[in-house]
């Protein structure tokens, strides 16, 4: 829906007013032309250009004298828009792939608000910020409404929504199920209009006394690489290894790291079992290890092809006979897999762009158990999912567990380490700071304390 008001989908059928008027926008630009901007649920910023040159995209040319661009002027213009947001930290000369994740969400924020929208759609881009970046969005917003502009807001974090929003409409299965006032939100009553029933008390782990096995299926032995300082970690045999830690602490790249995704500088990634070394992706696919990306668009998916085409893509030598692969053999496993967690899509062959956060994650999560992985890296796997997706890929992580499978699961959300994990790490500052085993009387603030001290 968001993506319709925004001009970047066009709608079956029906029709929208702006102002009084009819409203079709026919590209993001028609919408921007229109005071409407949007910050999309994945990243939109551009690699190998400028955060500048990020910033006024499509709009270079009011820099331009003579057919020639001024980059300084460029520059001058960009630090005024990321000052105006309060992020004078990013420097607006240094190349976007040079900047944190959670920097390049604001830098998009900051070419939203360039554009003084009077609409201002925010989809799901909290999830990539930390407490700092979140407290920064929560004033713009403040700030627009106080100005008489409004903000659709978008967010499965329901404590967010009760806390910043004036009304919420609640959508299911394509359809507006309800709209609620202020007075009218309660966290469990929007949950139970999102999925249509009550969340159970199975939504977290309930169990406390569940044993791992003893035998190290991966180990991590004295790792350094960039910002991460020698680390050793051993996940078990049927163990869910929770990392947590502020979100720059380097726990993503740990998880990278386990996949072969970066090369450690000093110190070793290895299944002990097998006597192998994971150097790369292909080394860990072909040994039946699985890694679900935090950024799911940009690094998980294929956008522009088919559900069936990402589902098969780690499992072709599990599909080919005498160096052949079947259109039959991929849609059986595509057809299975999918089916098995309720992928919502009008067929197999349909472009993964078209699917929802939550359905996308659902064939992220299909690819690996098409796979039969025994081993999944998880960072952040419940990113931007409703709540319903988000209790299926729980009860997944349990039916993992009791397989004898592991899991290494990186996440920012300390209510899912505590309700998921048999062990938790936390990490800070790129080390180690502290370990807790699984139990009912563990909190956040146990936690927290070594995040931040």
């Amino acid at each position: 829906l968001s993506n319709i008001i925004a001009g970047i989908f066009k709608p079956d059928s029906g029709m929208m007013e702006l102002r009084g008027q009819p409203y079709q926008p026919h590209s993001m630009l028609d919408a921007d032309k229109n005071k409407i901007s949007m910050i999309v649920q994945e990243m939109a910023t551009i690699n190998k250009i400028t955060v500048a040159a990020n910033l006024f995209s499509g709009q270079e040319m009011q820099f331009g004298r003579f057919g020639l661009i001024s980059r300084r002027r460029m520059n001058d213009a960009a630090r005024q828009a990321l000052h105006r947001i309060g992020v004078d930290w990013i420097r607006p000369e240094n190349s976007i792939d040079t900047i944190s994740l959670e920097d390049r969400k604001l830098v998009e924020l900051a070419r939203a608000i360039e554009n003084d929208p009077d609409i201002l759609i925010i989809d799901e881009t909290t999830t990539a910020l930390s407490q700092k970046g979140r407290d920064i969005m929560y004033r713009i917003m403040q700030e627009l409404k106080d100005n008489g502009k409004s903000v659709l807001f978008i967010s499965h974090d329901l404590s967010e929504i009760i806390e910043q929003c004036d009304s919420v409409t609640i959508l299911r299965d394509g359809q507006l199920v309800d709209t609620l006032g202020k007075d009218q939100m309660e966290i469990h009553k929007i949950q139970y209009l999102m999925i249509g029933r009550n969340i159970t008390e199975d939504y977290y782990r309930s169990d406390y006394n569940s044993a791992h096995g003893a035998e190290v299926v991966m180990e991590i032995h004295n790792v350094s690489c960039g910002q991460l300082q020698n680390i050793s970690i051993d996940l078990h045999e049927g163990e869910i290894l929770g990392i947590g830690g502020l979100s720059d602490c380097g726990m993503h790249d740990l998880g990278k790291l386990a996949f072969g995704l970066l090369k450690p500088e000093s110190g070793t990634v290895s299944l002990p079992k097998q006597k192998i070394s994971i150097k790369s992706p292909v080394v860990a696919i072909h040994h039946k290890v699985g890694y679900i990306s935090k950024n799911r668009d940009q690094e998980a998916l294929l956008l522009s092809t088919s559900i069936k085409s990402n589902v098969c893509l780690p499992s072709l030598n599990m599909l080919q006979k005498a160096f052949i692969i079947t259109r039959r053999r991929e849609k059986r496993l595509a057809d299975r897999v999918c089916k098995t967690l309720g992928v919502k899509m009008s067929s197999i062959n349909q472009h993964c762009m078209y699917l929802s956060g939550g359905n996308k994650q659902k064939v992220v999560v299909a690819k690996w158990l098409g796979n039969e992985s025994k081993i999944l890296i998880m960072d952040c796997p419940t990113r931007g999912i409703d709540i319903g997706v988000k209790q299926m890929i729980y009860r997944l992580m349990q039916d993992i567990k009791a397989q004898g499978k592991s899991i290494l699961m990186i996440s920012e959300e300390l209510p899912e380490l505590i309700g998921m994990s048999d062990n938790i790490l936390i990490m800070k500052d790129g080390q180690i700071s502290a370990s807790f085993q699984r139990s009912a009387d563990l909190s956040e603030a146990q936690i927290i304390k070594h995040m931040i001290s």
